[in-house]
């Protein structure tokens, strides 16, 4: 195995596939989508009856804080147990997949999947390490969260690491050299999910993903892309799942404290499987999120903006340019020379200043329209941010530490990583 994994957080792993479920009903999308629409997961149900499926394996998170939810935790552990000791998984050893996504848009997404090492890992802002959080972490939602992944005898992974790899020299080789690899899986995915098709990486394949991998993160490359040649290198950014892998981080931490150090290398939890995606694939699209300010005086909010950024005026000019809709006004405000990259870490830090301070409430609201028609209710103000340039991403998580929460929104839910290799953590 090439050595350069050592210096690369992120390594072939033992990875567990059924060995003959029907794999349209095996395979269910991650568990935090479709959290307000139970009609979505009822039909998941009905679909997979009794057959062997990652249902089984999961938590839906609109169940997260029913009453029942400790027993609904020993269930799944329960059928984790019966899948791995009744023979429902083989173990590919040492293995990285290379999969394509073929979305509900019919455009194909590319992956890698393979596992991380935890001790590479920070969700802290400003942290240095190899792979890092894009967003605030809420610290509230990881217990919970915990107690699924805690006795849990494997692990399934929806989580979806960026890298930064403009000139495509990691992932997008293997999509010419798939003749080459044994074809795991290749199936239609349920309730409109598209199609996935997967393919295990040679040695060969292997080793060039890492000299590629190494690549990326080298001095030049750090200066190349960000001006930051003697920045702490970012290989991998957090796309989808941040809180998944904060959890298994947690959990990893917490045997640390019972464990000898000279032990901690070989522990299963150290690691966390992941699909890696390149930011430049062009099927990922980034969408803003924008935020509506409810039971405020509009024209209050406007005012406290301009007093909160001096320098701020009315009309579309150099720096972060923010339309607002409320009752019969629209416009646009600026705050020239700002002191963050993105426009919404220039918002966000004014919205949470000001209802430190006066009443109201903030929501985060996907869509123009649904913005301006909610912004433009009485008592209500709407703010509409630019979308995040894909490039923008890795330089300001360098820059500032990480994006603010609700930054952008990265596919619709049916697209979003399907439950399908699992991982031993016992």
């Amino acid at each position: 195995m090439n050595g350069k994994f050592n210096q690369l957080g992120f390594y072939p792993a033992d990875i567990l596939l059924p060995e003959n479920a029907d794999m349209n009903k095996w395979a269910v999308v991650a568990c935090d989508q479709f959290t307000s629409q139970p009609e979505y997961w009822a039909a998941v149900e009905q679909n997979v009856g009794d057959a062997p499926s990652t249902l089984r394996l999961i938590l839906p998170e609109a169940k997260l804080n029913d009453p029942d939810v400790d027993k609904r935790i020993g269930d799944i552990n329960g059928a984790m147990k019966r899948y791995v000791d009744g023979g429902v998984f083989k173990t590919l050893p040492a293995t990285l997949i290379y999969m394509e996504r073929t979305q509900s848009d019919g455009k194909v997404r590319h992956g890698l999947i393979g596992m991380i090492d935890l001790d590479q890992y920070d969700y802290t802002p400003g942290s240095g390490a190899l792979i890092r959080a894009t967003e605030g972490t809420v610290l509230s939602r990881i217990p919970p969260r915990v107690k699924v992944r805690q006795d849990a005898p494997i692990e399934l992974p929806h989580v979806m690491l960026l890298i930064d790899d403009p000139d495509g020299t990691v992932i997008e080789p293997l999509s010419t050299q798939s003749g080459k690899m044994e074809r795991l899986y290749d199936f239609d995915l349920q309730q409109g999910g598209g199609h996935l098709t997967g393919w295990k990486l040679t040695e060969t394949q292997m080793d060039a993903a890492a000299d590629a991998l190494a690549a990326l993160c080298a001095p030049d490359q750090m200066d190349k892309k960000y001006g930051m040649k003697d920045a702490a290198p970012l290989l991998f950014a957090v796309g989808d799942g941040n809180h998944s892998l904060a959890t298994a981080k947690t959990c990893y931490e917490n045997l640390k404290k019972v464990t000898p150090k000279e032990q901690w290398a070989s522990l299963p939890e150290r690691y966390a499987l992941v699909e890696v995606v390149n930011n430049h694939d062009d099927t990922l699209k980034f969408e803003p999120i924008h935020r509506v300010l409810f039971h405020v005086d509009p024209e209050k909010v406007l005012a406290a903006f301009k007093a909160f950024y001096p320098s701020a005026h009315e009309g579309e000019g150099e720096g972060h340019a923010i339309a607002y809709t409320f009752a019969g006004h629209k416009g646009i405000v600026t705050v020239p020379d700002p002191k963050v990259q993105l426009a919404v870490g220039t918002l966000q830090a004014f919205i949470d200043d000001y209802l430190k301070a006066n009443d109201g409430e903030v929501d985060y609201i996907h869509g123009d329209e649904v913005t301006d028609e909610l912004g433009a209710k009485p008592g209500n103000i709407g703010f509409k941010l630019p979308a995040m340039g894909k490039e923008q991403l890795f330089k300001t998580v360098m820059a500032d530490g990480v994006l603010p929460r609700k930054t952008f929104s990265m596919g619709h839910a049916q697209d979003k990583r399907y439950y399908v290799e699992a991982r031993a953590i016992k």
